[in-house]
């Protein structure tokens, strides 16, 4: 009886002992994945400050949508600023969505998940 007990305890230890195993594994696997993916996180976005120190594609949107900024400044002006503004709402989704990437990954933002998100619930 005392060596069935033993033999019982003795399996149920050596499964506990693989499954710890199994979990550490499956830890050091997730973890280096992790490691991984913000390694590259990291090298894209250097990479692309990188190429994007001689660009004015930056300089060039943030001048391109101060010029409403500016102009509602001027009583004259805000009637066809307003008209440019209802002539865009009569675009697309399709052509607002590709406009917002297009900006967005202009200044850094990576168009992730919350991006694609927010884009489905217009």
């Amino acid at each position: 009886m005392i060596g069935l007990v033993t033999a019982i305890t003795n399996l149920a230890g050596t499964w506990v002992s693989a499954k710890a195993e199994s979990t550490k594994a499956t830890a050091e696997a997730k973890a280096t994945a992790l490691k991984t993916a913000a390694q590259s996180t990291a090298d894209w976005e250097r990479i692309m400050a990188e190429a994007s120190k001689n660009s004015w594609k930056d300089e060039w949107l943030t001048i391109v949508f101060s010029i409403p900024l500016i102009l509602v400044f001027i009583p004259s002006m805000v009637p066809h600023i307003q008209q440019g503004f209802n002539a865009l709402a009569t675009l697309p989704i399709w052509y607002h969505e590709i406009l917002m990437v297009i900006v967005l990954a202009s200044f850094g933002v990576k168009a992730g998940k919350g991006l694609m998100e927010m884009i489905g619930k217009k």
